[in-house]
């Protein structure tokens, strides 16, 4: 008889554990992610939060509802990689009026979740090259809440947002290739977003 399950044939214990443990492991470390890139967005250390990114990374904040097509209608933001690579440099400037003095800004990030994982866990050198050149079956999808307030010298708001994610491992590291940001308040006249959300 073959090691190998029949189709429909439970696993044993061992193997459903195991399958536990990584999704655990996996989920703590998008945890941990999520959790960093916040940490960093709202201390304005920006060559750190660009260095979170994918070379082919989209950063994306929808205007006018969160399911419009991004080549057609107004965005908030749509930047590529190139892009957000600029934009970090306009804010190394000093000169982004909007951010002089910089926000205070603090976020509370709840609801993590990942929602589509690689298949399977890396177990070969073949397997884990594909994972770290950005094979999209390797693509971990995950999805999360956050409430950010924000504190200038002219006013303060709460910014509501879901946030969805495609993270891809680069040399053993979690890495962003998307990021799209849902304000929950897209569809209105919306105060001056000069801070990376």
């Amino acid at each position: 008889m073959s090691d190998a399950h029949a189709v429909g044939e439970p696993r044993n214990l061992s193997e459903t554990q195991a399958d536990a443990g990584r999704e655990l492991d996996l989920q703590r470390e998008v945890e941990r992610f999520v959790y960093r890139e916040g940490y960093l967005q709202d201390r304005h250390e920006y060559d750190a939060w660009e260095a979170l990114w994918t070379d082919d990374g989209v950063y994306w904040i929808p205007a006018n509802g969160d399911d419009i097509d991004p080549e057609r209608e107004m965005s908030i933001i749509y930047d590529n990689r190139s892009r957000i690579a600029l934009r970090i440099r306009q804010l190394h400037t000093g000169r982004r009026i909007a951010q002089e003095p910089k926000s205070n800004l603090v976020r509370v990030i709840s609801n993590i979740e990942v929602i589509d994982r690689p298949a399977a866990p890396a177990t070969t050198a073949s397997a884990t090259a594909n994972l770290d050149a950005g094979a999209a079956d390797a693509d971990i999808h995950v999805r999360a809440n956050a409430i950010i307030f924000e504190s200038t010298a002219r006013r303060d708001t709460v910014w509501g947002t879901r946030c969805e994610y495609v993270l891809r491992r680069i040399d053993g590291s979690l890495r962003m290739a998307r990021k799209k940001v849902m304000l929950v308040n897209n569809a209105k006249a919306l105060p001056t977003l000069a801070f990376l959300i």
